[in-house]
């Protein structure tokens, strides 16, 4: 089933998510924010809202033992339907030389 969300939705459940990951290490708002090295409004923003700059979500992750997962994001698709062949053939490097007529 083809479930299409609003980057707004998104945002918030992954704000969601977050709020439930420092429940469960028994942290206040406060306390990630002081780990992650962001301020404590921003964080409780974030968890209202799902708005967050990324510099400051990246350092949330960080602190949550979750910034290799997002590094992995779109790596895997990325080499989906590719054969052998265009993965290991070098890449160019500029663009054909048009031929005067």
């Amino acid at each position: 089933m083809l479930s299409i969300k609003s980057s707004a939705e998104v945002a918030s459940e992954l704000a969601s998510r977050l709020r439930a990951r420092r429940l469960g290490r028994g942290w206040t708002q406060a306390e990630l924010a002081r780990r992650a090295g962001i301020k404590p409004a921003t964080y409780v923003l974030f968890e209202r809202t799902g708005r967050i700059a990324l510099v400051r979500l990246l350092k949330v992750l960080e602190v949550l033992d979750l910034l290799d997962e997002f590094d992995g994001l779109a790596r895997q698709d990325d080499l989906a339907g590719l054969t052998l062949e265009e993965v290991t053939r070098p890449q160019r490097k500029r663009g054909s030389r048009r031929r005067s007529p």
